[in-house]
């Protein structure tokens, strides 16, 4: 077939609402063709079929719709069953305009989940079929039958165990446990909770103490009801309290105030085989040829190999010859590793690098120097030397690479990429491989029960230590059949204990000199007694490659690191995060830190999501303990998907939404940003495009309740909105660690998702607007409309007349300090005047976040931003209530951001493990290490408290003092967003 576009592609790629002309051949014989709107769903699609095969022959011979499914030819040349009837004719895109009606055959459930599944991954589950990867069938066999038993025991828990599950309560971090039946104080402010009784018209408005319970609430409407009504009075037992216009509910033992609103697979039979660890000869493979290489001539092509486990390389790295470029060159070259299989951990992974090699050009004859040689990285790949079976792999392996970055030369091997063939399998360079058959029987890792023999078990002594007037117990482990060195042992610890100490002090350092190492493994088991927290550096000195040290030690020795794991104090699962990272992929520490993960309530593990869900990027395999454990946890939620909308006016994007396909299939869904919440009909005539540069869709839905406010989405097509995502999930992080300190600063996290590629929904914060409209609305001009110091306070007063103003101010303040710290710790930039809003009850919040760590925008190599926060002189003039005198109002603001700012360098190292879980995420302004240096210098890791609060109190008066260049910049944005055609 000649070169040239075939099918339908280029139409499906117009922009506009026009008809299309399809065929349709229905299962009696019969042909239809007429036209159908590119946006309709395939349901009304079926239904104007249905009305056309009316006056068709053999219509009798149709049966109900709900029996037949279209079929089609898609994109990728594969047929496919339309099962899902919600989507657009549009998002199907068939390769050709003809549709297929067949009767429905299968399990209709079945292929619709598999249909969503395709949908959400971006892949049919046909491919993986095509793959013939028994691992991965394996897997999603194994995990099927996992999530079906977990569902049945769910569908079979006690009512208060079903509602834990499905309705997590949803609330506030409190700074202390409350004590129920305690003495409440006089003092303390009632509520006022309005009390509607289902299927019923009447309600009730009750004063209830803060610190009551749900059933005491429960107990006071029904004895109101009872009085007012003259009925038997129930018991609360029959009733349980849902928050009006939500899927939220109120109950169990928490106080009121608490409340934020108010079969598998048969084990395959294993051959002969022989240990491992007997197996003392080197590992090597043989590297064989590549394919469909694409360099230039003239160059010569190297490929570099490297053991890894985690970040540490475990041998020398191994260099391929020389051979010229081609499209398959041939290598056919054994590459022996400075390494014995005995040793070789279990997670090893093997990495390779495919590079060319260029001479530059040689210089006059006379000179001295000889001539350089530059790399050029093309392509990386990985693969894991054991297989998901514990199996030493054997045989030959075709490894399709991921293209290098063609300037970081720095380094060719990427041990933190995945272990994931390139799926490209066509276009990418492939490597071709052969791991040796040492043995003509299969070698298998050792399981980790086996691995410690019973001689090896150890007892704990205490000792007693005497220092001066003081007494000091110390808790050693020995052999039973050793306990001569005791002494010796004893001897030692003492000899090295203040300098154990001082290496412990140092929290934040994890480079140690050979004698600190050697201090810290030797001690390890008083590291595990004394200093639990510090097994991420313990675990980053042990040497992998020496399975003495890892899981079989000498009998005279102390526990290896595999024992020392079984027995270790759970660690806070905030510190456990940390060990999620590539830098640890042992089996036995990931183990470990799920086992610390499952203590998080749902509504902490929600907070870190999006870093549990990144990391399993990190993951060798596939079934994995955090794979299960997160499927363990994961709760039932309808999902909507949301389609971007073309390029249109206001008049015409209403019109659009008005069509009844629109209308049923943007109502009544559970909302993507908060389940509880029902987007029960879409406001047609309150729908906008918003003025900012993507011309963001703004949406508005009525709320269930009559008394509640409409609910606000917006949908944003063009811009990452991931980058969004991780910094209101650090802000939300914020508040709760200030929060349960006993600071509320009122922040506002709102909601934000990230649907696919660039594109995504966030919450509308309502009764709010920006800063810059502020200030426009009270000004004769843009260009002075930024240095007007009166517009928010004046602002402030027409929303909080008379009392409600202190109040307001009082929000303002809080907030301000809140956001302050927030945006200087994580580096936002872009701050000017229409990212920064504020609600009417007077809480500023930023939104925007698009640039962060210390990337702030630059125009013409000069940089915007020359402040390390934003606290202009009309922020200043809000705390100070308008007076310039009242200065006691502006220490009480400051007190605010210096207290927030040591909570958070309390917690430093919790933001940094956060952040550098989502290297691998593909965000811009986070791809290494490098890039976090940002956030440790800010957070002051590794300085002192007073050092640390003296580095912010500098930061904090030079952002006041040079505060006029935040307003130069605010004016420059104002004329160019006037000027915008």
């Amino acid at each position: 077939m000649p070169p040239g576009k075939y099918g339908m592609q280029e139409e499906w790629e117009k922009e506009g609402d026009q008809n299309i002309l399809m065929d349709f051949l229905l299962p009696t014989g019969i042909f239809l063709k007429f036209p159908v709107p590119r946006n309709d769903t395939i349901k009304n699609i079926k239904k104007m079929v249905w009305r056309n095969a009316k006056t068709e022959a053999l219509y009798c011979g149709l049966g109900d719709p709900e029996g037949y499914v279209f079929t089609c030819i898609n994109d990728t040349a594969e047929r496919e069953e339309l099962e899902e009837e919600s989507r657009r004719i549009s998002d199907v895109r068939p390769f050709m305009c003809v549709l297929r009606l067949v009767a429905r055959e299968g399990d209709r459930g079945e292929k619709l989940t598999n249909s969503h599944i395709s949908s959400l991954i971006g892949k049919g589950l046909h491919e993986f079929e095509a793959q013939k990867n028994h691992e991965v069938d394996e897997f999603r066999s194994k995990m099927r039958t996992f999530c079906e038993e977990k569902a049945l025991e769910r569908h079979n828990l006690p009512w208060q165990q079903w509602m834990e599950y499905s309705f997590p309560c949803d609330l506030e971090p409190c700074c202390s446990p409350p004590v129920h039946g305690g003495t409440k104080s006089k003092h303390t402010k009632k509520l006022f909770i309005n009390v509607k009784f289902e299927a019923c018209d009447e309600s009730f408005m009750l004063q209830q103490d803060p610190l009551d319970i749900p059933v005491a609430l429960m107990k006071s409407a029904l004895k109101k009801r009872a009085t007012v009504f003259r009925s038997v009075r129930q018991e609360p037992e029959d009733y349980t309290l849902q928050v009006s216009g939500r899927w939220e509910f109120i109950y169990g033992n928490h106080p009121l105030r608490q409340f934020k609103s108010r079969p598998p697979p048969l084990p395959m039979k294993k051959q002969n085989t022989s240990s491992l660890w007997s197996i003392n000869e080197p590992f090597y493979i043989h590297l064989l040829q590549g394919s469909r290489v694409n360099a230039d001539e003239g160059m010569k092509l190297v490929v570099q190999a490297g053991l890894f486990h985690g970040s540490e390389l475990l041998c020398k790295v191994v260099t391929s010859s020389e051979v010229t470029v081609c499209s398959e060159p041939l290598w056919d070259q054994k590459l022996d590793f400075d390494i014995n299989v005995s040793d070789l951990p279990r997670m090893s992974r093997l990495c390779f690098a495919l590079y060319a090699v260029i001479e530059k050009t040689k210089k006059p004859r006379g000179t001295k120097k000889k001539n350089k040689r530059a790399d050029c990285p093309i392509a990386w790949v990985n693969t894991m030397v054991f297989d998901y079976k514990d199996q030493l792999k054997t045989g030959e392996f075709i490894l399709s690479t991921w293209p290098s970055v063609p300037d970081d030369k720095s380094d060719l091997l990427n041990p933190m990429g995945t272990v994931e063939k390139n799926p490209n399998v066509d276009s990418a360079a492939g490597l071709l491989i052969r791991f040796p058959n040492i043995r003509p029987h299969p070698l298998y890792y050792p399981p980790l029960d086996k691995v410690i023999p019973p001689e090896n078990l150890l007892i704990s002594m205490i000792v007693m230590e005497r220092n001066g007037d003081a007494v000091f117990a110390t808790k050693v482990e020995v052999r039973p059949c050793h306990c001569t060195i005791f002494f010796i042992l004893f001897y030692y610890i003492i000899g090295n204990r203040m300098r154990l100490k001082e290496i412990m002090d140092n929290k934040n350092s994890t480079e140690f000199f050979e004698d600190e190492k050697e201090l810290l493994w030797k001690l390890r088991t008083e590291v595990r007694d004394c200093y639990p927290e510090s097994l991420s550096k313990l675990l980053l000195i042990t040497k992998w490659s020496k399975r003495e040290d890892v899981v079989q030690l000498p009998s005279w020795d102390a526990a290896p690191m595999v024992s020392l794991l079984r027995n270790w104090p759970d660690l806070p699962a905030i510190q456990a995060l940390e060990l999620l990272d590539y830098s640890f992929p042992d089996p036995a520490v990931r183990s470990f830190t799920i086992r610390c993960l499952r203590k998080l309530s749902d509504n902490e593990l929600l907070q870190y999501l999006i870093q549990l869900v990144q990391v399993l990027k990190y993951e060798s395999y596939l079934d994995c303990d955090l794979t299960t454990f997160l499927l363990e946890r994961l709760t039932a939620e309808e999902t909507s998907t949301t389609s971007s909308c073309q390029k249109m006016t206001v008049e015409d994007l209403k019109l659009c939404i008005r069509q009844e396909s629109y209308m049923e299939a943007l109502s009544n869904l559970m909302s993507p940003l908060n389940p509880s919440i029902i987007l029960v009909e879409l406001c047609a005539d309150k729908c906008r495009f918003m003025d900012s540069k993507m011309k963001p869709l703004w949406m508005m839905y009525k709320n269930p309740s009559e008394h509640a406010d409409m609910v606000g989405i917006i949908f944003k097509n063009g811009d990452d909105l991931r980058q969004d995502m991780l910094t209101l999930q650090m802000i939300h992080l914020m508040e709760d660690l200030w929060k349960k300190e006993g600071l509320d600063l009122r922040m506002i996290p709102y909601g934000c998702l990230s649907t696919g590629n660039k594109m995504g929904l966030i919450e509308v914060v309502k009764h709010s607007d920006t800063i810059a409209n502020i200030q426009r609305n009270n000004s004769n001009s843009a260009a002075t409309a930024a240095f007007n110091k009166d517009a928010l306070l004046n602002w402030l007063k027409s929303k909080n007349p008379g009392d409600k103003l202190d109040q307001a101010i009082e929000e303002f303040t809080l907030s301000c300090a809140g956001y302050c710290v927030a945006t200087y710790v994580l580096g936002i930039g872009d701050r000017h005047n229409d990212n920064i809003m504020i609600r009417e009850t007077g809480q500023l919040f930023h939104i925007d976040f698009g640039h962060f760590l210390g990337n702030f925008k630059r125009k013409l190599g000069i940089n915007r931003e020359r402040v390390p926060f934003i606290l202009t002189y009309d922020f200043v003039h809000v705390i100070q209530q308008g007076r310039t005198n009242n200065s006691e109002k502006f220490e009480r603001f400051r007190e605010y951001c210096e207290w927030a700012y040591k909570i958070l360098c309390k917690n430093g190292t919790l933001f940094v493990n956060l952040f550098a879980m989502m290297k691998a995420a593909g965000l811009p302004e986070l791809t290494s290490s490098k890039d976090i240096q940002y956030l440790k210098d800010s957070l002051a890791l590794g300085k002192s408290e007073d050092e640390a609060l003296k580095n912010f109190k500098v930061k904090f008066n030079e952002a006041l003092r040079e505060s006029w260049k935040t307003k130069v910049n605010w004016m420059m944005h104002s004329l160019a967003k006037d000027n915008r055609p």
